[in-house]
């Protein structure tokens, strides 16, 4: 009996040993789809007004070209990159040549870092802005395979080449159908960039973002490269209410919004014993509004006692404010009963901004809001969190309180001993 056992093992082994040998070396036998490797294509404006001075004292094709660099290095190697200029080789007046210059730099594919960088060395402002075309070139460019796709286009001005709009363009390459999502940045704060800009990314659920300084420039650009290598999560649309009774529950999940200026918005999270609220959100100031702002996300009981805060400010432009909170719910101790499950704590998430516009602006629709909710194992040791607003605050103050109090005791002691030894003397 032992030995027929051995021998059904040692048989069991040998097929298991067989059975990872084989799937190692010949891996499409299997029948597994293999996963394409995300393409990101970089998009840069190289028309004349690039030459201007204006980004920490260098040239804007300066800026660029430091922060395409940076990017360079940090591409993950999963990325398929390549580089695609408008306005770079036609110097001349001739809007119908104007407006064809653009062409691929560097191809999409596995990256040479030092292939891509000698490109890029080589590039001098020279003509015009033909955006729209540069845009259809970045689309054909990333065409094939099922991967994320995603253009980043940088620029400092308008489209040029009109009646061929960027923004229908985009809404083009939306309609595909081919999962493309542009993001835009822009390099000048104007109200007509801005708005062309902000309706290109809109088209196809990118991003628009305002960037005056090399370090944010390439610092923008590595975070979305790295987007691209990353699951892409669909936020889903809800509508925030004017009280906690009266509010939306949420679960863990990202979730857009939209929240007119000055006033306050109200979502409802479950916490269980032993878990942590982690909330974050972003407010995009997707319209001209004045430079003093604030936005201030608060965690309170259905009673209206703040448990938690989070909140951020600021007096310059701004493009997106975001803050966040935590909040840990400690574990109760094990009921008697198993069957019983635990109650969880209904938390009133409250959401408010002190953005102001100027008259003329519209408030409606409101701001987009984007609003990340987490729900994770909480800490073991409630001491490690602001679980009581304070946090480790507790500890300081009775380590204050305690020193305090022995160094009343030693002064007076000493005060004591010094005029009994006076008196002796």
């Amino acid at each position: 009996m032992i030995t027929r056992k051995r021998l059904t093992a040692g048989v069991c082994v040998l097929l298991a040993t067989l059975a990872a040998g084989l799937g190692t070396a010949l891996p499409a036998a299997a029948g597994e789809p293999s996963t394409d490797a995300p393409k990101v294509e970089l998009v840069l404006d190289v028309s004349g007004s690039m030459r201007t001075r204006d980004i920490d004292g260098e040239s804007r094709i300066s800026a660029a070209k430091q922060a395409f660099n940076d990017v360079l290095d940090a591409v993950p190697e999963e990325v398929q990159l390549g580089i695609r200029t408008l306005g770079a080789d036609y110097p001349g007046d001739d809007r119908k040549v104007g407006c064809k210059d653009t062409a691929q730099l560097y191809p999409v594919g596995p990256l040479d870092r030092t292939e891509a960088k000698t490109a890029v060395a080589t590039l001098a402002p020279t003509g015009w802005t033909p955006i729209g075309p540069a845009l259809l070139g970045a689309a054909d460019d990333l065409e094939g395979g099922d991967a994320t796709r995603r253009i980043v286009l940088i620029t400092d001005g308008e489209d040029t080449c009109g009646p061929l709009d960027p923004c229908e363009v985009a809404r083009d390459i939306a309609a595909r159908g081919i999962h493309l999502v542009i993001d835009t940045l822009g390099l000048v704060p104007n109200a007509k960039i801005r708005q062309q800009l902000t309706c290109i990314a809109e088209a196809t659920g990118g991003t628009y973002t305002a960037v005056q300084h090399t370090e944010e420039l390439s610092g923008r650009v590595k975070q979305l490269v790295d987007r691209a290598a990353e699951p892409v999560v669909t936020p889903v649309a809800t509508e925030g209410a004017g009280s906690c009774s009266a509010a939306p529950e949420l679960k863990a999940g990202l979730y857009t919004d939209r929240q007119e200026t000055g006033k306050h918005r109200w979502y409802r999270v479950d916490v269980l014993p032993g878990q942590e609220l982690r909330a974050s959100v972003s407010v995009s100031a997707d319209r001209a509004v004045n430079n003093d702002y604030g936005v201030l996300l608060r965690a309170l009981t259905t009673h209206g006692r703040e448990i938690v805060r989070g909140d951020e400010s600021g007096t310059g432009r701004t493009d997106a404010v975001s803050t966040g909170l935590r909040y840990p719910k400690p574990d109760e101790e094990a009921a008697d009963d198993t069957d019983v499950k635990p109650a969880p704590e209904t938390v009133c998430l409250q959401l408010g901004n002190s953005f102001s516009a100027p008259t003329s602006v519209k408030t409606t629709p409101g701001m987009p809001v984007e609003l990340t909710i987490d729900l994770v194992a909480a800490p073991d040791e409630a001491a490690d969190a602001a679980a009581f607003g304070l946090g480790r605050g507790w500890w300081l103050l009775g380590v204050m309180v305690l020193t305090g109090l022995v160094a009343g005791l030693l002064s007076g002691w000493i005060s004591r001993w010094r005029v009994a030894v006076w008196r002796t003397n």
